[in-house]
């Protein structure tokens, strides 16, 4: 294409003329432009006016472009398949997305992981949106705790039941191989379960020898008590007879002292017990003199063993219940713990009982046991203050009785066993003792001015509740047992020294704390705090300017188990208690800490029932475990120990009370 001065040139030497208007110029430009250029034949002869002009193409500017500039084309939206597309949140995808939520939540918890690591894992495992969906639907029908391993191995299966080439590579040989490793699988399996039941066998065959060597052992020991019993009312029996058999015996006293020396002679070597009354002494003397010479040697009563003097001072373990450890108010339950309609089932003193609130609010217990057949009221539920029986519909009040009998005509006088029950102090209480109970409840649950609750919790323990207080009120093990929780650090003092203020309370040397055991089951401790969570050394719990107090109540639910109640309180930082899953947290310590002591109290629960004696040789820092002890073995029926102590508070005692208290504790060490 020429230049625009190079076309209105040639256009002048062809002879056109210019018209008068622009516009004829402009067409005449375009046609010659859009005209093939053609070589006259004459170069010098003009173009014939009359000859025709070539027309004017209208697509001859658009040329430029390409050959198809201006076409019609059709759209390719194939590529909108790969775009991201705009995704409505269901209910469905909501619960998906909760899934992973709550697997991280349970990792977190269980400290496997780190939340961001199972994040990231979990995060790539969605990515498949397919297998996460079928993932999802197997976690919901296994029932199961939504953890990392448990998602993982779902994604394995769901991967191998969607994988259709693993299948088709899967030769018959590779099958057959399979099988035969299954079957030699089960085969080992089948002989570790044989071998496993012979285990199981013998082990019950050594359990029933020891239980038949025990009941022999125990056998032995009533004798031997029997025995010593007979022995001491024989001699109080035969002391007024000495007088008289000494009067008849008057006029042969040569002949009596005759005798009498080789018997002396012969029991020399045997030392008289140094509890032997001079009543005794006269009458041994008596029978000597009275027996001839060819008798054997008289010889005072069997000499008391160490296990027999502990028991006479109140030192002996056992499993079994007081009589008169009914006679008290037990705090059994927390207050926010028994709400509305809702029943908390529990065991005390081997008897099963449930609580609830009645029609007007108030804490009731009554006994777990429905009147019609025995079936557990606990699994019912509460209507309008009244239990109602899962099995035929009865409903039982707050005392007990059977307020309704559907189905058939109502039977007065028809119910169960209830136990007195009030609510103080954010617990609820309850009398499992014979007759009236006490008229007013015990205050030490009270929290002192400026502590705040941050924990109450309620676990279950398979050891016996005595064995647990002793455990609670001995703290010189802390460096020992608890060296990775609250005793990580802690140095091992020369000495641990308990100094009693009161009967069953002091304070620890060099720890400062105060602890205090209040009958029947409750142990109560203040610790001071250097700073939180770091327990000052070598001061005064009254002079720490931050305090944790702790209550434990070991409530003796049945032969060998305890139902702990836990209380912690804290006089600084009031806002820990807001932090989200705080609950949780202190729980995990509780657990922590009490899973360091019950692997020593289960072992000491297993050597008492193979006879073994857990107060063998106590030390002086055992002096408040002792102490309540022989507070436990001398409570008589009406749950008042004979030494004086009373059921609910201790007593101050006197200096001269308190010094021989201390001098008899030191001995028995």
């Amino acid at each position: 294409m020429l230049p625009a001065a190079y076309q209105r040139r040639a256009a002048c030497t062809s002879g056109l003329k210019r018209a008068p208007g622009s516009c004829t110029l402009r067409a005449a430009v375009r046609v010659a432009a859009a005209a093939p250029q053609q070589q006259p034949s004459n170069k010098g002869s003009p173009q014939q006016p009359g000859s025709s002009l070539p027309f004017e193409d209208p697509e001859a500017k658009f040329r430029r472009y390409g050959k198809y500039f201006g076409g019609i084309h059709k759209l390719n939206f194939d590529w909108l398949d790969s775009v991201p597309r705009v995704r409505v949140r269901t209910k469905d995808s909501r619960q998906l997305d909760e899934l992973l939520e709550l697997a991280v939540l349970n990792e977190r918890l269980a400290g496997r992981l780190e939340p961001w690591q199972a994040r990231q894992k979990l995060e790539y495992l969605r990515k498949r949106r397919k297998n996460w969906e079928r993932i999802f639907e197997y976690v919901t029908k296994q029932d199961a705790a939504a953890t990392l391993a448990m998602i993982e191995e779902a994604n394995r299966q769901v991967e191998e039941s969607l994988s259709e080439e693993a299948r088709e590579r899967t030769a018959v040989g590779d099958l057959r191989e399979q099988l035969e490793v299954l079957q030699l699988q089960v085969q080992e399996a089948q002989e570790r379960l044989k071998m496993t039941q012979a285990r199981v066998e013998q082990n019950l065959m050594r359990v029933n020898d020891l239980k038949a060597e025990a009941t022999h052992l125990e056998r032995l020991r009533n004798a031997a008590d029997r025995e010593e019993l007979l022995a001491r009312r024989s001699s109080s029996s035969a002391a007024p007879t000495a007088s008289s058999s000494s009067s008849r015996t008057s006029t042969s006293t040569t002949t009596a002292a005759a005798t009498a020396q080789p018997s002396a002679a012969t029991a020399a070597p045997v030392e008289a017990p140094a509890t032997a009354s001079s009543s005794y002494a006269g009458v041994a003397a008596a029978v000597a003199a009275a027996e001839p010479a060819t008798a054997a040697p008289a010889r005072g009563p069997p000499r008391r063993g160490k296990a027999a003097i502990r028991r006479s001072r109140g030192l002996e373990s056992s499993l079994d219940f007081e009589p008169g450890l009914r006679n008290f108010w037990y705090p059994v339950e927390f207050t926010k713990n028994l709400t509305k309609d809702k029943l908390v089932p529990l065991e005390l003193f081997d008897e099963p009982w449930v609580l609830f609130r009645d029609e007007r609010g108030q804490p009731a217990c009554i006994k777990d046991e429905c009147a019609h057949r025995g079936c557990p009221l606990s699994v019912g539920k509460v209507e309008n203050g009244q239990i109602v029986c899962p099995y035929h519909g009865w409903e039982f009040n707050g005392d007990g009785q059977c307020t309704k009998m559907p189905s058939m005509r109502h039977c007065r006088g028809v119910g169960v066993s209830a136990l007195p029950c009030a609510e103080k102090d954010g617990f609820i209480w309850v009398w499992p003792g014979e007759g009236l109970p006490a008229q007013t409840l015990p205050d030490f649950a009270r929290l002192q001015d400026g502590f705040q609750l941050h924990a109450e919790i309620c676990v279950e323990v398979p050891v016996e509740h005595g064995l647990l207080i002793e455990n609670l009120l001995d703290l010189a093990h802390a460096p020992f047992t608890h060296t990775t929780t609250f005793a990580r650090g802690w140095s091992v003092p020369d000495m641990v020294k308990f100094h009693a203020n009161k009967v069953l309370s002091g304070y620890w040397d060099p720890y400062p704390i105060n602890m205090a055991f209040q009958p029947p089951c409750v142990t109560i401790s203040m610790i001071g705090l250097d700073k939180p969570g770091k327990v000052a050394s070598g001061a005064f719990a009254e002079e720490c300017k931050t305090h944790l107090f702790q209550m434990h109540v070991c409530l003796p639910a049945k032969r060998g188990h305890t139902r702990l109640l836990y209380r912690m309180a804290l006089d600084f930082m009031p806002w820990v208690k807001y932090i989200p899953f705080i609950d949780r947290v202190w729980k995990h310590v509780a657990g922590q800490v009490l899973g360091e002591d019950l692997v020593l109290v289960e072992g000491q629960q297993d050597r008492l029932l193979r006879g073994g004696d857990t107060w063998a040789n106590p030390a002086p820092y055992d002096k408040l475990a002792v102490r309540y002890r022989r507070w436990r073995n001398s409570v008589d029926a009406e749950g008042v120990a004979l030494g004086g102590v009373p059921p609910s508070n201790p007593v101050a005692l006197t200096a001269t009370r308190m010094i021989l208290m201390d001098e008899e504790e030191e001995s028995m060490a």
